[in-house]
């Protein structure tokens, strides 16, 4: 029988039975999953054991900071018992998911990656993460994170350096590295996470696998533990980008069926300053991936986002570095964490991220003077965004096509300098030197793989769309993906 394991035996009579192995169904993707439950083919709690077990063998990726395996069995065994009466919460009954570690869940810890709220549990879901619930959802676990979701690497030092499973010795991208891990390694279908500045697009690029940052503003920001008010976002991660329209139709009350986009005559634009001193090999593959698309009919139109750099350089710390100091303290108070702002950045565990905060607590550098901020909020925010606006405009495109990073992932400890074509180059600034843009002007960028390197690493190809056009780039992607076709599996 086809994906079935079967055992024979005699005791006085044959018999057969047959079961769904636990590598094949952690292989399935959240929609096909939702399929299988619907149709009675397997049930909610076989596969939430399945991944459980399999989380459980994997827990050297560090991948999880709190694995939820009684809760989730107990919703997995309700949701198989109310299958039966034929009564479904919603279109991810009975499927295990994961949300990063700063998005709350009613009765599990969110500690954000940082020592000082290890002990905080929310009495309420975040908004996001109560709209998967009411569609059937089972939360499996909450994922490691960069700390604090200040930083690319989730090399955490309170609760582990999340590891890349197509590279143990490599990051897993950030800050949600341990969703990227996790859904990659087939230790979870889909998951929730979060992106200032390229936060489930980085991980997902390292990793392998598919993310969405949303419009800002799209998706509730309550209940999430944050950096900025302007750049944060909540966002799906997946392995599949039906996943990710799955979830966003969730999380947005979407109704709509979404459907592949037309490739030919589809105009993408190239913007080559964000393929400038890049790595070989995602040079290779990103080429070789342009390649295809234009062999499908898409037409790709060679011009950069006037003045970018500039543009972005202006908007993005001086934001995140000043809201932070306003948003995070009136968050710890808000939900009664128990904690003030003074304590949460002493007891900051990883070096980079402690360094920042005590030089934030005490108003020192890289702290950003208010009328620094006032005017990237006022005047060169809105620039940025008429920027990107006018390009698509001028030119005519859905969106724009880049690498999601410029190189694929660094060694773990690689935290402040890493070695990009030959040279030591700043960590952080780097990785995010082709997400961090689109962040600040809020509009959505998909990441999908583009293809391994040669030592076998992912790629990750992005299309960044105008503001609100979050359906019409998934569409997008759903083309692109059978395009380009799927990564095979990390070998652990």
């Amino acid at each position: 029988m086809k994906n079935l394991s079967c055992s024979v035996a005699l005791a006085g009579m044959l018999f057969v039975t047959c079961a769904h192995s636990q590598t094949d169904l952690t292989s399935l993707t959240a929609s096909e999953a939702a399929a299988k439950i619907r149709a009675g083919d397997i049930t909610s709690e076989a596969l939430t054991r399945a991944f459980i077990e399999r989380a459980k063998a994997h827990q050297d990726l560090h991948a999880f900071i709190t694995l939820n395996e009684e809760g989730a069995l107990k919703a997995a065994k309700a949701a198989d018992a109310a299958a039966k009466r034929k009564k479904w919460k919603g279109p991810l009954h009975g499927v295990p998911v994961v949300l990063k570690d700063n998005i709350h869940v009613a009765g599990l810890p969110n500690s954000a990656g940082t020592p000082a709220l290890r002990d905080f549990v929310p009495k309420n879901d975040a908004p996001v993460a109560g709209k998967l619930l009411r569609a059937g959802a089972i939360v499996l676990g909450k994922t490691n994170m960069h700390e604090l979701a200040f930083g690319i690497t989730s090399n955490n030092a309170a609760f582990g350096a999340v590891e890349n499973p197509y590279d143990a010795k490599r990051i897993a991208g950030g800050s949600s590295g341990g969703n990227g891990s996790a859904i990659a390694a087939r230790l979870a279908p889909a998951g929730l996470g979060t992106d200032t500045g390229g936060s489930v697009r980085i991980p997902a690029s390292l990793d392998g696998i598919m993310a969405l940052r949303p419009t800002v503003g799209r998706y509730p920001q309550a209940g999430i533990t944050p950096i900025s008010h302007t750049r944060d976002t909540a966002g799906p991660m997946a392995r599949s980008v039906e996943d990710l329209a799955l979830l966003d139709a969730v999380v947005t009350g979407t109704k709509a069926r979404l459907i592949p986009a037309r490739l030919r005559g589809l105009r993408l634009g190239v913007p080559r300053a964000m393929y400038a001193d890049i790595d070989p090999e995602t040079a290779r593959v990103m080429e070789g991936a342009l390649a295809r698309l234009k062999a499908e009919g898409v037409v790709l139109i060679e011009a950069d986002v006037p003045n970018l750099v500039d543009l972005n350089n202006k908007v993005s710390f001086p934001i995140a570095l000043y809201e932070v100091t306003q948003d995070l303290p009136a968050y710890l108070k808000r939900y009664h964490t128990g904690v003030d702002f003074s304590t949460l950045a002493g007891k900051t565990a990883s070096p980079d991220v402690h360094g920042l905060f005590a030089a934030l607590l005490k108003g020192e550098p890289p702290s950003v003077p208010k009328k620094v901020y006032r005017e990237a909020i006022k005047k060169f925010r809105p620039q940025l965004k008429a920027a990107y606006a006018g390009y698509f405009k001028q030119h005519k495109v859905a969106a724009i096509v880049f690498p999601t990073t410029p190189l694929p992932a660094s060694p773990i400890g690689d935290d402040k300098d890493t070695e990009l074509n030959g040279k030591r180059v700043p960590t952080f600034s780097t990785f995010i030197r082709n997400t961090d843009p689109g962040s600040n002007a809020g509009i959505p960028g998909l990441t999908i793989p583009a293809g391994l390197t040669r030592s076998g690493l992912p790629v990750g190809m992005e299309l960044d769309g105008p503001a609100n056009s979050d359906r019409k780039l998934l569409a997008i992607g759903l083309a692109l993906e059978k395009t380009l076709g799927p990564l095979p599996a990390p070998k652990l």
